[in-house]
């Protein structure tokens, strides 16, 4: 029987985000994946400059590329999702059932990323996190339990947005 592969796919859309892509491809969080039975990192990369030594083990890769036309079979193939905090990445992960870990890019703090993953944190819907307090969130989500994000609804999303940005 083959065995069922647990994949981490790591999206950082069409920017750059190369301490997160650093962070996950570290030796320490391959070694925490691997330890929580994930048996694959699929990382998409965007125009980031970092990029991280391939890993091909017996029950363990990671690999990597920057642009697809679509990532939704990643997603799709996904156990977990670890994404920047652009609202695209996010719906899409969400909108797949997908658990999700977003990850806030601490040198733009400015740019609403914060706002968005912190109100669908606190409607249970994602996990948040930084660079450096990865591996603790990455060793909590399994037992986290998230709530699926409403399908389809764009006045609530629209409604969630503002809620998100202030402006309601």
């Amino acid at each position: 029987m083959a065995m069922v592969e647990k994949i981490v796919f790591v999206t950082v859309g069409t920017t750059s985000f190369d301490p997160l892509i650093e962070v996950v491809s570290s030796k320490q969080l391959c070694k925490q994946f691997k330890s929580l039975g994930y048996t694959k990192v699929l990382l998409q990369i965007g125009r980031g400059t970092f990029e991280p030594e391939p890993i091909l083990q017996p029950g363990f890769t990671l690999e990597y590329y920057r642009y697809k036309d679509t990532i939704a079979d990643d997603i799709q193939n996904a156990s977990l999702i670890i994404s920047h905090a652009g609202a695209g990445n996010v719906l899409e992960s969400l909108g797949a059932g997908k658990r999700l870990l977003v990850v806030i890019n601490e040198l733009l703090m400015g740019n609403h990323q914060f706002e968005l993953a912190y109100q669908l944190y606190q409607d249970g819907h994602l996990l948040y996190a930084t660079c450096s307090n990865l591996a603790e969130v990455v060793r909590e989500i399994d037992a986290t339990t998230l709530k699926p994000f409403p399908p389809g609804d764009t006045a609530k999303f629209s409604s969630f947005l503002d809620k998100a940005m202030g402006l309601s």
